[in-house]
């Protein structure tokens, strides 16, 4: 007969949670400072949104709204560093902002700044990130006030069009399946030094940026027929598997892509 229950704890850990004001990452932001950690998260334009999500996570003090552009990789480093200044150190690191131009642009006509752009925001932003918060964690090691041993978590979040392509949005799914070769690549030359790396790559979810599509009369009923559960998923069924990640429950998971789909695309 269960006891005590079983947690899902961060407390005494720092999390940097990008693109954090809406949709996916709002929800990570919510269930990070559910389970104690002290949560900086980005936000571009959404500000409004960020500042409500801060004052309901518990206000300066355990969350914080950083508003900052993505486009480079000096614009990483300036996320951790506000972070660490923030709040001293950094623990874990959730590389869930991106842009998915909604038009449909044959490979043919898509113009060259709009692949710069995506590639842009949604890779160099994420390699910057990385080096940066892999060189924080190194200098401070595990958090001595946590129970996980771990010097680091970090996750990427994927796509299934990182996985099978996307028509039409060609600069999108090239970015995701990136993510997913770094997530591996990192994950071999990081786990030796106790850093675990690790990719959540969600199918359709019913946010602001997929809306148009899912409430469409047409497109909508076709979207939750290709999903053997019958629709997308909630914001908070893709953040609970990144926090998952990030606990001492998930201690022997490194280098792994978490298909988050509803069964929708089937891969190893």
């Amino acid at each position: 007969m269960p006891t005590a229950g079983v947690s899902l704890s961060l407390e005494g850990k720092v999390a940097l949670i990008t693109g954090g004001s809406r949709g996916i990452g709002a929800e990570t932001v919510r269930l990070f400072a559910a389970a104690g950690a002290r949560v900086v998260f980005t936000y571009r334009q959404a500000k409004e949104q960020a500042l409500a999500l801060m004052e309901e996570c518990g206000g300066p003090v355990r969350c914080i709204a950083l508003e900052q552009e993505l486009g480079k990789p000096a614009d990483g480093w300036a996320a951790v560093g506000a972070t660490v200044r923030a709040f001293g150190r950094l623990d874990v690191l959730v590389a869930n902002h991106g842009i998915w131009p909604p038009e449909d642009v044959p490979i043919e006509l898509m113009t060259e700044d709009q692949w710069r752009s995506t590639v842009a925001v949604n890779l160099d932003s994420v390699f910057g990130l990385a080096q940066a918060a892999v060189t924080q964690m190194e200098l401070q090691g595990p958090s001595p006030v946590s129970t996980d041993s771990a010097r680091g978590h970090i996750v990427l979040i994927s796509s299934t069009a990182g996985q099978r392509g996307e028509a039409n949005h060609a600069d999108y799914a090239v970015t995701k399946g990136a993510l997913i070769s770094l997530t591996k690549s990192l994950s071999s030359e990081l786990a030796p030094r106790g850093i675990y790396v690790n990719c959540v790559a969600p199918g359709w979810v019913a946010t602001e940026m997929s809306a148009a599509t899912l409430q469409d009369a047409e497109l909508g009923p076709k979207v939750a027929a290709g999903i053997p559960l019958g629709r997308p998923a909630a914001a908070r069924e893709i953040a609970g598997p990144v926090l998952f990640l990030c606990t001492p429950l998930a201690g022997f998971i490194s280098g792994e892509v978490l298909n988050v789909n509803g069964g929708a695309v089937l891969v190893g």
